[in-house]
């Protein structure tokens, strides 16, 4: 995974973004890592740490006993994540730049965990592969991916969200992430040469005037419409980002739908050998 990869940007938009998702996916990533049996006094590897969401969830779960550490390429995002966990008191999390296959790391930690990493990685299985080599024998991994084999949706489905899948998700085989990683899980666990994994899937939705999805699913795309616009020649005019969320909002508010966000898969394992 590289900086120029990453189609949803590096800009401050895109870091308040991450944070605002993990206010609707933290207590699915928290439900997922307490079934994959990551608690108190362990020592916790979170891959891709952005703006420290993570890694704030997985010191919560350790307690002031265990340790985590946290990598990410992107040094800016890191300082935004060290603030965060400075403001929230905790002394046993630390964050190192660069790639996590390269920078150095112990070979001891009880648990490696991500979010939305493996979508980005070109050899997912070949990444884990070598991951797994800091982790003590009975070690968890734990990884949670997006994936779109069944899109994000609003039922009954109108004219305006059809517009905007038709805008925002590529078609298969296009080039970024693989918007199918979630079901590919499985099998990357055992490519890896980890033990068949444990699956947990889960998938946001609400309804009504107050649900903060439809916010999260516009300001998703704002951050992706630079690489859209690139990629297809999207006018941004028709999609006059300034006013979808509350178009979209209208939308699924007048008739008493519901807006289902991105399923998320996780996965989990333990190294064997």
């Amino acid at each position: 995974m590289t900086v120029d990869d990453y189609s949803l940007g590096r800009s401050e938009a895109e870091t308040r973004r991450l944070i605002f998702q993990n206010q609707i996916y933290g207590q699915i990533t928290r439900r997922f890592f307490q079934a994959a049996g990551i608690g108190p006094g362990m020592k916790v590897l979170d891959v891709g740490s952005g703006a420290g969401d993570v890694a704030l969830l997985a010191a919560d779960l350790v307690g002031p006993s265990g340790r985590v550490v946290g990598v990410d390429m992107n040094g800016s995002i890191l300082e935004t994540a060290r603030a965060r966990v400075d403001a929230a008191g905790w002394r046993n999390v630390t964050f190192l730049t660069g790639e996590a296959e390269k920078v150095p790391l112990d070979s001891d930690f009880d648990a490696i965990v991500g979010r939305w990493v493996l979508m980005w990685v070109p050899d997912p299985a070949s990444f884990l592969r070598r991951l797994v080599t800091h982790l003590r024998i009975g070690g968890i991994v734990a990884f949670h991916d997006n994936d779109f084999s069944y899109p994000p949706s609003v039922f009954p489905a109108t004219e305006l969200w059809q517009k905007i899948q038709r805008w925002m998700i590529p078609a298969p085989g296009a080039p970024g992430p693989d918007m199918r990683m979630g079901t590919k899980l499985f099998r990357v666990y055992i490519e890896a040469g980890l033990p068949e994994p444990r699956l947990q899937v889960e998938a946001p939705a609400g309804g009504g005037p107050e649900w903060p999805g439809y916010e999260y699913v516009v300001e998703t795309f704002r951050s992706l419409l630079p690489s859209i616009q690139q990629r297809t020649g999207l006018d941004p005019k028709e999609v006059d980002i300034d006013t979808l969320a509350e178009r979209l909002r209208e939308d699924v508010v007048q008739q008493n739908g519901v807006l289902m966000l991105p399923i998320v898969f996780g996965a989990w394992s333990h190294r064997r050998s």
